[in-house]
């Protein structure tokens, strides 16, 4: 491997583990840490993107709508500084998932993302052994002043200490919704791997029990859920794959009657399935979320209020839009109500065609892969794309940092009719 060749999937390394695990940096160095990073690593990939003459016209048509839809939305934003600061966010993380699919085929790609995980996850359980076992109490982020709060809500915690007390530990996040998301992106990157025989499986299987271990100790069930329909989509896949000619269309019944099954189980019994997961049944405050982010989004129903990516807590109509236990919220913890929110109507349409091409783009591609038309790692796509739709349901990620990068590589991806060239 030449030095150009190494440089550039470090580059994407931590490049990746920035975008999953920026909160790291945020609670190390703050917000204007976090930033300086960005704007290195950015500075970098643009610098890698002029050299590899990328040519943006062949970008998907739905993607370049979404990016328009988000430039255009300045000239009707109520927060316009705040709406230019989200647009260049957005347009960062877009970059940065270009260069991916530029420099780098599907399997360099996953063999990066994969370093990024496995320092995630390692990092996380080894902070989280230090501080049940040293420091022996909850830690808070660095550089964040409290001391106005007469109580400090147990989210704010960096780590609360419940490793050896049986909680949700949250990693160096500092969330365990986040972190088992990370778990769960593993799971699919190593599993993909280990079916290309890309890597030891003796070390994808090590790596694989610990993002098992991961999951059970944060307890998402956001995540849960995600992981078990990705199962469901995979096993699909193979009995697909494995079927042809009017074999394959009985599949294809027999699949769309299961889905209607478990879509009205999950339905008429949602309340017994949400005690089994330990969750209340207002999903543990996000129906009051929803309620509060719709009402304001029904104010301005065509176009939204302006993209802004994350909330601008300084802002109206984000200032103390929802604090529910001395909690203040900083996203609808649904990507499709905020979407609703920022861009309206109009953003629904457009980002679910980019979401819905995507995935049917990466269905086509993963039937194709490994029968002498794409390498087996173009499962990969559909597999994330799964993920992350199961996934915004509950959280907004989807819209930012890796959710969004990864929604980008997919649409990439599944829209190039020649592989990428190799790193």
């Amino acid at each position: 491997m030449s030095r150009t060749e190494t440089y550039r999937r470090w580059l994407a390394v931590i490049g990746l583990f920035t975008l999953t695990a920026g909160d790291l940096w945020r609670y190390l160095f703050t917000w204007w840490g976090w930033g300086a990073i960005v704007v290195v690593l950015m500075t970098l990939v643009i610098i890698e993107l002029v050299r590899l003459r990328v040519d943006l016209r062949r970008l998907p048509f739905t993607l370049i709508a979404f990016l328009a839809l988000v430039l255009l939305s300045v000239i009707w934003s109520d927060y316009r500084v705040a709406t230019l600061a989200g647009i260049a966010l957005t347009f960062i993380t877009t970059a940065f998932a270009i260069y991916l699919t530029t420099a780098f085929d599907m399997e360099t790609f996953l063999r990066a993302f994969g370093v990024a995980l496995r320092w995630i996850l390692g990092l996380s359980l080894l902070f989280e052994l230090v501080v049940a076992a040293f420091i022996r109490r909850p830690v808070l982020p660095f550089w964040v002043d409290y001391s106005h709060l007469t109580k400090i809500p147990q989210a704010y915690y960096w780590s609360r200490d419940l490793l050896f007390h049986g909680g949700q530990i949250q990693g160096i996040q500092g969330n365990s919704n986040l972190l088992a998301l990370v778990a769960l992106f593993g799971l699919i990157v190593f599993a993909v791997q280990w079916i290309a025989g890309a890597a030891s499986r003796a070390w994808l299987g090590f790596w694989g029990i610990v993002a098992i271990a991961t999951l059970a100790l944060t307890r998402s069930s956001t995540v849960l859920i995600a992981l078990a329909v990705v199962i469901l989509v995979g096993a699909f896949l193979l009995l697909v794959r494995r079927a042809s000619g009017r074999r394959r269309w009985l599949v294809y019944g027999a699949g769309a009657v299961v889905a209607l099954a478990v879509a009205g189980v999950a339905l008429f019994a949602r309340a017994p399935i949400l005690a089994l997961l330990s969750k209340s049944s207002d999903l543990t405050g996000r129906a009051e979320i929803w309620n509060t982010v719709i009402a304001l989004a029904n104010e301005r129903p065509a176009a939204g209020w302006g993209w802004v990516s994350y909330w601008a807590p300084w802002v109206e109509p984000f200032k103390d839009l929802v604090v529910i236990k001395g909690v203040t919220y900083y996203q609808a913890h649904d990507a499709w109500i905020d979407i609703y929110l920022q861009l309206g109507i109009i953003g629904l349409i457009v980002f679910g065609l980019l979401v819905l091409t995507t995935l049917v783009r990466s269905w086509i591609l993963a039937l194709d892969a490994g029968q002498g038309r794409v390498p087996l790692a173009s499962i990969f796509p559909l597999l994330i794309v799964v993920a992350l739709i199961v996934h915004s349901v509950a959280e907004s990620r989807l819209l930012i940092e890796i959710g969004f990068a990864l929604l980008v590589v997919a649409s990439i991806r599944s829209n190039q009719r020649e592989p990428a060239p190799d790193a």
